[in-house]
């Protein structure tokens, strides 16, 4: 996840005044918005937290930051807010005649980058997230994005799924893939997003991008109409709901290549959730052609390293013969062992990228151990090979919280959520 710094070293110390002040009603307040956004950019932030009962607080490599100062109350969230969208050029009357909605989009600053931001209420008052996606694309090695995840776009046609929790880096992961097809084949790119992310140019593709709901009102209807536009290469944005995943599958039935996300963790899980999307008597049906389309599930997830950064961590399952009997037969719960032993073909499981991380001084044992799938197994690789730096198995707990850092006026610099040194690809010995 790309996470965010702001610099407020201009404003008043020990008070919210300046920045409410700064970034006030009206359009004429949008050039101070724009100025503290550009810093935010500089110090190499990703989300800004803007909710009342808090000073500013802002997140980076997992931790939280909070300005010094009095919290900031409805009146100052609503106002930064209504400068929000006073410089994204958007009307704010439609969120607020409808009471119980959100409102998502995105926008950009010219020569500054890409926002996007998530309007919400809360306990009566105004709030919002923003998040900040530089103009240019990221980039596999940036990003310790493996060639096996990076060799999903070889694929054809069929169905390609990246999953995981919110903020795991999917967006960056598929944008890294889509870049990749559009510089190397010749055809359509269509991609449904909401919003959009990363803007992508015309190169040897051409590169339609819609977003929900600005340019078509569901992700089920853009999709029916992407069908219809002479598409070479999908991305779904997320498969939400059973009318989504059932066209998806109808999409990649159709000789497509269509790539989604999903907020699940694991290839049987991922399987398990779709097909759980279905009426029990559609179930059998949908199962058979999710083995037939399916070409590959990657899960991922964020480590915190040792030196204080992140690093992702992905389980691979590339779809083949036996993958494909196990989904048809109803047996998911033997996915890991197929993958833990399918390494030659580029797969591998959660907690052997885990155990590589480990392995490379990236990231400690206990916090591997947290993240695992299968604790205790991961715990019993890991003393076997002399990694558990003394950790008792009995203490790999829940993942711990992200900690909260009062921020001095100079703040600390996020480096990138996924820094150097991803986990290696050889395979461990299976769960």
């Amino acid at each position: 996840m790309d996470e965010l710094h702001i610099n407020i070293s201009d404003m008043d110390e020990g008070s919210e005044e300046g920045f409410v002040e700064a970034c006030g009603e009206g359009e004429g307040n949008s050039m101070n918005m724009d100025e503290l956004l550009k810093q935010m950019l500089d110090l190499g932030a990703s989300n800004i937290f803007i909710v009342a009962g808090l000073p500013m607080t802002y997140e980076a490599d997992g931790k939280q930051y909070r300005q010094s100062g009095d919290p900031m109350m409805p009146a100052d969230t609503e106002g930064i807010v209504r400068s929000i969208y006073s410089l994204a050029r958007r009307d704010i009357g439609p969120f607020l005649e409808s009471h119980n909605h959100d409102d998502d989009f995105s926008f950009a600053v010219p020569g500054v980058g890409r926002f996007r931001v998530n309007v919400f209420r809360q306990r009566g008052s105004l709030g919002a997230i923003i998040r900040v996606i530089p103009f240019t694309l990221p980039t596999p090695e940036e990003f310790n994005i493996p060639p096996e995840v990076m060799r999903c776009s070889d694929f054809q046609k069929g169905l390609v799924l990246v999953t995981g929790p919110a903020g795991a880096g999917k967006s960056t992961t598929l944008t890294c893939i889509i870049d990749k097809l559009n510089h190397e084949r010749v055809g359509h790119i269509i991609t449904m997003e909401d919003p959009i992310e990363y803007v992508h140019r015309h190169d040897s593709c051409i590169v339609t991008q819609r977003e929900i709901p600005t340019d078509v009102a569901t992700y089920a209807e853009a999709l029916r109409s992407a069908m219809r536009e002479s598409p070479d290469i999908m991305l779904l944005g997320e498969m939400r709901d059973q009318e989504t995943i059932g066209t998806a599958v109808t999409a990649a039935e159709m000789a497509q290549l269509l790539f989604s996300t999903l907020h699940t963790t694991g290839a049987a899980n991922t399987i398990d959730r779709i097909i759980d999307a279905f009426p029990a008597n559609q179930q059998r049906q949908i199962r058979f052609q999710l083995s037939m389309v399916l070409q590959a599930v990657v899960s991922q997830q964020l480590v915190p390293t040792i030196d204080g950064e992140q690093v992702p961590a992905f389980e691979i399952m590339i779809t083949n013969t036996a993958i494909r009997n196990l989904i048809r037969e109803e047996k998911t719960h033997q996915m890991d062992s197929v993958i833990a032993a399918s390494g030659s073909e580029g797969m591998r499981t959660m907690d052997q990228s885990l155990f590589d991380l480990v392995a490379s001084g990236r990231v400690a044992p206990e916090v591997a151990l947290q993240r695992a799938i299968h604790q205790e197994a991961l715990a019993k690789r890991l003393e076997k090979a002399n990694l558990m730096g003394g950790v008792p198995v009995g203490n790999a707990g829940s993942a711990s919280s992200a900690p909260v850092v009062n921020a001095s006026a100079d703040g600390a610099r996020a480096d990138g959520a996924m820094s150097a040194g991803g986990a290696a690809s050889e395979a461990v010995d299976g769960d």
